[in-house]
C-alpha cells in the first residue's frame, strides 16, 4: 500500500475546530461510546458525532471543550444515530482515544492548514 499523500489529498479533507455543546452516553452503540454535538459556528453550525472515547472522558466533562474533526465525510448511521463528523484523536499507550484539540482557544469553524 502506497502511503504517500499529495497536498491535493490533504486539501480534500476539511478539518475544522468546534466546541462540544452537548455530550450524552450512547448505550445503544456496540462499543462504549458518547454522542457528541459539536458547534462549528457559521454555516456549519452544530454537527453530531459518535465517539469511542469513554476511557478518558465522561460526557459532562466534555461540554465546552474544543475538538478537531473532519467535517466533509458522508454521514454514518450508528445504532440509529446519524454521525455527521469524525472527531479526531490519537491512541494512548493502551490504545484508548485521546482527543485532539488546539493548544489555545480559537474561533469555532477554523480550518486546519
Amino acid at each position: 500500500m502506497d502511503s504517500t499523500a499529495t497536498i491535493e489529498d490533504f486539501d480534500r479533507l476539511d478539518i475544522r475546530v468546534g466546541t462540544i455543546v452537548d455530550a450524552q452516553p450512547f448505550p445503544e452503540a456496540r462499543k462504549p461510546s458518547i454522542r457528541l454535538w459539536v458547534d462549528f459556528g457559521g454555516t456549519l453550525g452544530v454537527r453530531r458525532s459518535s465517539a469511542q472515547i469513554t476511557v478518558h472522558y465522561a460526557p459532562d466533562r466534555l461540554i465546552g471543550r474544543q475538538v478537531m474533526a473532519v467535517v466533509n465525510f458522508p454521514p454514518r448511521r450508528i445504532a440509529g444515530f446519524e454521525s455527521e463528523v469524525l472527531v479526531l484523536g490519537v491512541p494512548d499507550e493502551n490504545g484508548a482515544v485521546v482527543l485532539l484539540k488546539p493548544d489555545l482557544r480559537v474561533p469555532d469553524g477554523g480550518r486546519m492548514f
